[in-house]
């Protein structure tokens, strides 16, 4: 029997039900650039299109339990964090990383749902910033998400650039401020501009905005495409710009499911 040349992408985060975010859409991510994909699951969500109903976190050891198998029997090629519940997984998590280590790991830091619940409580943040922000390869926060772990308010794009600032000086390497939520002033109209902190350069990647409520879990496939990218050998800023390139065409293409929100068209 010959080795399989597929590369092996892990997700690490939410169960989204109907199918829209979460480990379900970053597995379908992960397959369709022809990774093979493993997943754990961290938090059992209660949600459909509409919003997001509830929760029931997992254990440390209940996660820990489901990451360790695969390391021990696959060669992962690349991980992706999305929702992380507790202060207990994430510590745990962090720990995983670093005894595998893990060369490309994308951190999603999922701390609110678009229909505004919080799936992160304030200490849990902290140890995610402490914790997992220096062994990522990059973190994708949205604009609410960057305003939440900065402090910075952002309302222009010099705003952007100081959040990015303190979650540096908060232990990330690479910073990817996504531009889906638009901002005011000069740039915001027509376009979605993804921003990339990366040694000292701010690279930009930028498509059409497109008014539509074909997002649902978006930035769960954003990351995701990434993540399988770099898992196949490209580079980051190449990785960004095809994932970018990739959901702007899912946004583009809606595909009408539900009556809230629908699911981004992967």
């Amino acid at each position: 029997m010959s080795e399989s040349n597929k590369k092996v992408c892990l997700t690490i985060a939410g169960l989204d039900p109907s199918g829209g975010a979460g480990v379900i859409a970053d597995i379908k991510a992960f397959t369709a650039f022809g990774c093979f994909a493993s997943a754990a699951v961290t938090s059992i969500t209660y949600q459909n299109t509409t919003g997001v109903f509830g929760a029931e976190a997992q254990s440390a050891d209940t996660v820990a339990s489901q990451i360790n198998p695969i390391f021990n029997d696959y060669s992962v090629a690349a991980v992706k964090s999305g929702m992380l519940p507790t202060s207990e997984v994430i510590d745990r998590l962090a720990a995983i990383i670093s005894e595998n280590s893990v060369e490309n790991f994308v951190v999603d830091p999922v701390v609110r749902s678009t229909s505004g619940f919080d799936l992160i409580d304030n200490a849990a943040l902290r140890v995610l910033i402490d914790r997992l922000f220096p062994l990522a390869t990059v973190i994708t926060p949205n604009i609410p998400e960057a305003e939440r772990i900065s402090g910075v308010a952002i309302q222009s794009y010099e705003d952007i650039v100081a959040a990015a600032e303190v979650m540096r000086d908060l232990g990330a390497k690479d910073i990817l401020i996504k531009g889906g939520h638009r901002i005011e002033g000069e740039r915001k109209g027509s376009r979605a501009i993804d921003y990339l902190f990366s040694g000292g350069e701010v690279v930009e990647f930028v498509a059409p905005f497109v008014e539509t409520k074909g997002t649902h879990g978006t930035g769960c496939v954003l990351s995701a495409a990434i993540t399988a990218n770099l898992a196949i050998g490209k580079p980051l800023k190449q990785a960004i710009d095809i994932a970018k390139k990739y959901v702007s065409n899912a946004i583009a293409e809606p595909n009408y499911l539900g009556r809230g929100f629908h699911p981004v068209n992967i």
